[in-house]
């Protein structure tokens, strides 16, 4: 979980300081916003490709060198001397760090018994929402009154914490399935993973078209301060841990599948509620709140989902969620980035929305079987 927290800072931090990045490297707030499409993009090749080339490696070591390479890549990113230097860096941490979150998702079903897998996995998943929920708004607060090299280094200090205690806790002799080529092949032909990976890179599109931007669209529409900003970024991260505690607590009872209708339908209400409230600084952060609730308890949801669809692929498909998640990151931020740049601030809202609400129709399209004649018979 804290080797979470590293990595979902480590790839959301140039959202908590695009003000920062822009007038201290001399580009505009659309090319910083580049360093998360492009990181992105690095993230959902990345994920599918390391974990075929990992997936012999002992769990332990591969975990603990990926929190490595993070804590090196903040710590040079703090000294980057231009935008191109830190472009570079960013893709070489990512490109190495995509392979910790779907990973410690993995190592977390050989360590439980399968009736905990559920709840475990939504536990290791607390780390993204207290990156966000934490991390954000000290990223924020941090570049804003020290600059954004300072925000780097306070990251790395966080990974060479968590490398320790990885290494120090994490059972050794740990080893997943391997992947091969007819692994993917048989994931392709699965109906069921399809169309949860199609929900990921939907309610992930939808959230970066505004999120990579959250903090310049606040002080456009707003005229928010850098502190406002961090309050909104600390309740978009406080009410993710809210959601995701929410959803440990009820997934082994409720199913993954009503506790994924339920998050998603608050991602999508948050989202709207941000569209349509866009210039009224309270009600944005309201939505933004309410938008919290869903953002990673649904992630998690669909990591649950995925193990339970085909558990002897777990570690593939896992890996593959994790791509096109970054696949809907790359789509989200690009679409935003061009609605920044041409200044449709307004339009952004109704296009995530859009995004949300397309995911929300695939999920309640695949209520399990059983689920379904259940309720019939009732």
């Amino acid at each position: 979980m804290l080797g979470n927290i590293v990595t979902g800072c480590s790839v959301m931090a140039p959202a908590g300081m695009l003000a920062e990045l822009s007038g201290g490297l001399g580009v505009t707030i659309h090319a910083a916003g580049l360093l998360i499409t492009f990181g992105a993009i690095v993230l959902c090749v990345g994920s599918p490709v390391t974990a075929w080339l990992t997936s012999r490696v002992e769990r332990r070591a591969l975990l603990a060198v990926t929190l490595l390479v993070l804590t090196l890549t903040n710590a040079a990113s703090a000294f980057a001397p231009d935008y191109n230097s830190l472009l570079i860096i960013r893709l070489v941490m990512l490109a190495v760090g995509v392979l910790y979150t779907p990973q410690a998702a993995g190592t977390a079903a050989l360590i439980v018994p399968e009736e905990k897998r559920g709840s475990t996995i939504a536990y290791i998943f607390l780390g993204w929402s207290l990156a966000a929920a934490v991390g954000l708004p000290l990223i924020t607060f941090i570049a804003s009154r020290y600059g954004f090299r300072a925000s780097y280094g306070a990251i790395a200090l966080t990974g060479l914490l968590s490398v320790v205690m990885l290494w120090w806790r994490l059972p050794g002799g740990l080893h997943g399935a391997p992947v091969d080529l007819r692994t993917w092949i048989n994931l392709g032909r699965n109906p069921m993973i399809v169309l949860l990976l199609a929900v990921t890179t939907l309610q992930m599109s939808g959230q970066f078209v505004v999120f990579t931007f959250m903090g310049p669209l606040l002080a456009k529409l707003t005229g928010a301060s850098p502190d406002a900003i961090g309050i909104a970024f600390a309740l978009y991260g406080i009410c993710g841990f809210i959601g995701i505690m929410i959803a440990t607590r009820i997934v082994d009872s409720w199913g993954a599948w009503k506790t994924s209708v339920l998050f998603t339908g608050l991602l999508l209400a948050g989202v709207a509620g941000w569209a349509l409230t866009a210039g009224a600084y309270v009600l944005m952060a309201a939505s933004v709140a309410v938008w919290g609730l869903g953002f990673a308890s649904t992630n998690s949801m669909q990591q649950v989902r995925l193990v339970g669809a085909a558990p002897p692929l777990a570690s593939a498909s896992v890996s593959l969620n994790t791509s096109v998640l970054y696949v809907g990151q790359a789509i989200g931020s690009a679409i935003g980035g061009m609605l920044f740049a041409r200044e449709w601030l307004y339009s952004a809202g109704y296009v995530a929305a859009a995004f949300v609400a397309a995911a929300l129709a695939i999920v309640i399209a695949t209520r399990p079987r059983s689920s379904a004649h259940a309720a019939a018979a009732e």
